[in-house]
């Protein structure tokens, strides 16, 4: 199993905290020393080596999708296609995509009530899959990529 490293920025900002640390108890460091820091901190022998770790990780966890595309998968466990209207990269790794369905689904699972939706917004990870849960444990939103 390989390890999980944060983003770039992510790392970034912590050797930015660490140096504000250090100077605020009297011991000043560069940046850069932070930023080595860092890098032991991670078990790696410099910044060069961690940041390349990091950047191909990031690479390879991007979500494969792009505006205009059509799509199809699972919407609070109804079946869905449609077209990705957009998608928004956010700092903690999920995405949030807008989606408008060919055909609207039905949220409500209620036999004698309905509640239409076309177009929705939601958050998803790079794998397509919605970290938010319905109350039967499932998957608000799944993604066929």
């Amino acid at each position: 199993m390989s390890a999980q490293y944060p983003p770039i920025d992510e790392l970034k900002l912590q050797a930015r905290r660490l140096r504000q640390a250090m100077n605020d108890h009297g011991d000043a460091i560069s940046h850069s020393t932070a930023l080595e820091l860092i890098a032991k901190q991670y078990g790696m022998r410099d910044w060069n080596t961690l940041s390349a770790l990091a950047a191909k990780m990031s690479n390879d966890t991007k979500l494969p999708l792009v505006i205009g595309a059509t799509i199809s998968g699972r919407y609070l466990n109804q079946a869905f296609t449609g077209k990705i209207l957009t998608i928004t990269e956010r700092s903690d790794g999920l995405y949030e995509i807008s989606i408008h369905f060919d055909k609207p689904v039905d949220v409500v699972t209620f036999e004698s009530f309905s509640a239409f939706r076309q177009r929705i917004t939601a958050l998803v990870d790079h794998t397509g899959i919605s970290p938010r849960k319905t109350s039967n444990g499932l998957s608000q939103l799944i993604l066929d990529i």
